[in-house]
């Protein structure tokens, strides 16, 4: 069983990658690792199993053929029933501006080929861990914006908002300490964990994200730049 699911059922990860080498290597390891596995090889399939049976992660080759895994995951995003499905992003792209196109159309995480196993198998957990159902903790609240961590759902004046499970767990430490300042590596070790690593740019990132999924036309950025320091769950006149 992984590490931190004991007494879950199995979590499923669907592994949409065309190369067979690679597909059967991710196989083994996680299936190791006591995860179950299912396969796509294209785009149109990774759907359609998703719609079939929704896994508990999706772990998305960039370059699939006829369609993209950008186009996938934007796909994911769209629909009311996977938009909080946690997607890992596999890339051979190393440009710094791809891991952000990666972020930015809706992965919660993205990591570069070659890659070590080890390493994978960290993110892996740790977004399953981040997206699991919390625990009984009550609802928490700040200025108009609520969140009511049992139902695992977020309002704003009332009005439901959608989040990625990586812009959640971010939203979900800001309100546990607002008007608390907090660097990016600060931000990182808590959202993220610490045997994670992943890039401080990441972070603002799902800031933009987050500041696009709460507020709304006319209302006010809940979320404070501090320049040099990071950021904070804030109003300009508090």
């Amino acid at each position: 069983m992984p590490e931190g699911f004991h007494g879950m059922a199995k979590p499923t990860i669907l592994v949409v990658e065309d190369e067979a080498a690679l597909l059967a290597l991710l196989r083994y390891n996680l299936e190791r690792q006591g995860f179950r596995v299912e396969e796509a090889t294209d785009g149109q399939e990774a759907l359609l199993r998703i719609s079939e049976a929704k896994p508990d992660l999706v772990l998305l080759d960039w370059m699939l053929p006829a369609m993209s895994g950008i186009e996938v995951c934007r796909q994911i995003r769209r629909r009311p029933e996977t938009r909080n499905l946690p997607v890992i992003m596999v890339t051979a792209r190393t440009e710094p501006q791809d891991a952000v196109r990666a972020l930015d159309i809706g992965a919660d995480d993205h990591i570069a080929k070659p890659f070590a196993i080890e390493a994978l198998l960290a993110r892996i957990r740790a977004l399953l861990r981040r997206s699991a159902s919390p625990t009984s903790k009550g609802t928490v609240a700040f200025a108009d914006l609520t969140m009511d961590q049992d139902a695992h759902r977020v309002s704003r004046n009332g009005r439901a908002l959608h989040l990625g499970p990586t812009e959640y767990r971010l939203l979900e430490f800001f309100l546990l300490n607002p008007r608390r300042v907090f660097s990016r590596e600060q931000l990182l070790d808590a959202v993220w964990g610490r045997d994670i690593h992943v890039e401080p740019r990441t972070v603002d990132v799902h800031i933009r994200r987050l500041r696009k999924a709460i507020n709304g036309e006319g209302e006010a950025d809940l979320i404070r730049t501090v320049r040099t320091a990071g950021y904070a769950l804030d109003t300009e006149e508090g």
